[in-house]
């Protein structure tokens, strides 16, 4: 029998946010692929899929900054990511505090590249809500002597999975991007991690950003007729007041007092001020259609 010869020069990536959509599909593109996966994680209990694929698994944190250096070490590629927060305080401490964390963490690993997931409209400096914490993710990496890219990724698909008890149950999604026949970018997050991917392996260097949306764009009254076809009952969009999202952000739990991040961020949705910037970056376009993930989020 002849004995299998080691895979030379094979690569090691590191992802943040390996549990995550947008991280797991970057590590399975990876890993099928033949590159080798280093997952940060906080909670070995939910990485039983990970372990059996091979990755190598660090425990650490984003503001564990000697865990980032571990887990960056010796990568010719990292990913990170900004935690998910929806109810930041005001001035955004946690997302400063955790990209000093980041920077720290990768000045000292050096690792050959790292890919930032942003978003679109980052290109501005204010009025964007949420989305500000990608600007920051962009202002605090980008002076790196690193090679590095920034994805910025269109509105994501998987945002329709709070609208899919709603259209089951009383046929109607609540929309609060309007106005209902405007078409907005898009994108699937496994498309997201697709791209994470293919820019960590390919050859580059320098500063990179590439805005990433859906093979085509949609609105809200696309998304109802895409639920309708999905869950075969007629569904309709129906706009929310907009003096009613406050209180509605309130009673899903968010304090009375960071409800303003999302409310300015669907604004500069509406406005028009949150969209590509286009000059001087790279267009992407995605291959996942609303109707599949929609499918996917509707069991």
């Amino acid at each position: 029998m002849m004995r299998a010869e080691p895979i030379l020069n094979m690569k090691t990536f590191t992802i943040m946010g390996i549990t995550g959509r947008v991280g797991g599909a970057a590590a399975r593109a990876l890993l099928k692929s033949g590159a080798k996966v280093r997952g940060i994680v906080r909670d070995r209990a939910k990485t039983r899929e990970w372990e059996g694929r091979g990755v190598e698994l660090v425990t650490g944190d984003a503001l564990d900054t000697a865990s980032l250096v571990e887990a960056f070490r010796g990568a010719d590629g990292v990913f990170v990511m900004v935690p998910p927060n929806f109810a930041p305080a005001a001035g955004y401490p946690e997302t400063a505090a955790v990209l000093v964390s980041v920077r720290a963490a990768l000045e000292a690993a050096r690792p050959g590249r790292v890919v930032g997931l942003s978003s679109v409209g980052a290109q501005h400096p204010g009025g964007l809500g949420l989305i500000t914490q990608c600007q920051m993710l962009e202002e605090a990496l980008g002076s790196l002597s690193i090679d590095r890219a920034f994805i910025r990724a269109a509105w994501f698909m998987e945002n329709f999975e709070w609208d899919v008890a709603t259209a089951r149950e009383r046929g109607g999604i609540d929309a609060y991007l309007t106005p209902l026949d405007r078409e907005f970018p898009m994108i699937a997050t496994r498309d997201i991690g697709q791209l994470v991917a293919k820019i960590l392996e390919e050859p580059w260097t320098g500063r990179r950003v590439l805005e990433l949306e859906g093979p085509r764009r949609y609105s809200q009254d696309d998304a109802a007729a895409v639920f309708s076809r999905v869950l075969d009952r007629p569904v309709r969009a129906k706009a929310v007041a907009r003096e009613e999202w406050a209180a509605i952000f309130e009673g899903q739990g968010m304090p009375a007092d960071r409800t303003g991040p999302r409310i300015e961020m669907l604004d500069g949705f509406n406005s028009g001020w949150i969209d590509f910037e286009a000059k001087g970056t790279e267009k992407v376009v995605g291959e996942t259609a609303l109707e599949e993930v929609v499918k996917g989020l509707a069991g």
